[in-house]
């Protein structure tokens, strides 16, 4: 019988210890934050103008600014970047599986004019300048002998370097008319 009431006790001991360790957990998190009251005058109440006035001033969420690696945003279009406005141009005439702009890759689908080879470009760019070492062309060629026996290979052919520099001559030009504005 003691020993149900000393387990009785010290279960209830135990909650109690939980709880305010809890609530001082709890207490300490929210004195972290500073509070920073805003008048509504200076802000604006609709919401596509307090967007519009957080863009202008710089202010965004991104990772960099939770750990205080620098303020404001930096937005890249893919109109404004020649390289891969050349690179879509030069392309245009190929069915394509993967544009991805901000991973920086351009995947065309298997190509063939019917017979049991086809080709498949990746544009991988490595930087935004208009230069040959900016973006990496990689062509496989796909050699079928039935449907189910298939070879793919890398190709380093003519095609290659066509293409790298078909598309950097089209970005240089494009660079030269966007600076002309």
């Amino acid at each position: 019988m003691k020993n149900i009431k000393f387990e009785l006790f010290y279960s209830k001991f135990l909650k109690k210890i939980i709880f305010t360790v809890f609530c001082t957990f709890i207490l300490t998190l929210t004195n972290c934050v500073k509070f920073d009251p805003v008048s509504s005058r200076e802000n604006p109440t609709n919401s596509m103008e307090r967007a519009k006035k957080n863009v202008e001033e710089g202010r965004g969420v991104s990772v960099g600014n939770i750990f205080g690696k620098g303020k404001g945003t930096n937005y890249e279009f893919s109109t404004s970047n020649p390289m891969w406005r050349a690179s879509l141009e030069t392309l245009d005439f190929l069915p394509l599986s993967v544009v991805d702009y901000s991973g920086g890759v351009i995947i065309t689908d298997w190509y063939g004019s019917g017979s049991n080879d086809a080709l498949k470009i990746t544009l991988r760019f490595l930087s935004n300048e208009v230069r040959s070492d900016s973006i990496k062309v990689i062509v496989h060629q796909k050699k079928c002998s039935t449907n189910v026996n298939c070879k793919i290979n890398i190709l380093d052919s003519k095609i290659r370097d066509e293409l790298l520099t078909s598309i950097i001559k089209k970005a240089a030009i494009l660079e030269k008319k966007t600076k002309k504005k």
